[in-house]
């Protein structure tokens, strides 16, 4: 049926398994975009301008990523923080939850609907969405661990964005 060897398909009910799908597809969601951003930053490109007063982008371009996030003003990050949450009440709170037989969430912002009339072609198309997020998760976990401990990702040693 499915390739869960820790047996997690048994520990609840249709609407646990529900959560878990939906978790793992928002994880997945936020990986990619996280392993693209990291990759973007990491390659120097940036936005022209100024991020705040006294913050350019430009300077934090020329900084490994983490030490970006870390530049960034608080009140910038508590901008993105309330962004996402605004996503999350949307998308938790659109017509039938997905604990409840409704459809799992979906990207918010844009709302634009990249879906296949065709079913087998949809299935298809989340079946990569999903394994394309299982390997972002993957990839920023490791950029994450070579960023901290050096030597921990022998691909990446050497890399100065690491």
């Amino acid at each position: 049926k499915a390739f869960d060897p820790l047996g997690l398909a048994t520990l609840g009910s249709e609407s646990t398994l529900a959560w878990f799908r939906a978790a793992e597809l928002k994880h997945s969601r936020v990986a990619m975009l996280a392993t693209t951003g990291y990759l973007v930053q990491a390659a120097g490109w940036h936005f022209p301008g100024m991020l705040s007063s006294d913050v350019s982008f430009e300077s934090l371009s020329a900084m490994k990523p983490l030490d970006a996030w870390d530049a960034v003003p608080d009140l910038g990050k508590a901008q993105i923080y309330f962004t996402i949450f605004f996503a999350e009440v949307v998308s938790e709170s659109a017509g039938t939850h997905y604990t409840k037989g409704g459809d799992y969430p979906t990207i918010v912002f844009p709302p634009v609907n990249f879906a296949s009339d065709d079913a087998e072609k949809m299935k298809v198309s989340q079946s990569r969405e999903l394994n394309n997020g299982r390997l972002a998760m993957i990839a920023i976990m490791s950029f994450v661990a070579a960023a901290n401990v050096p030597g921990s990702v022998p691909a990446l040693i050497g890399n100065p964005m690491f």
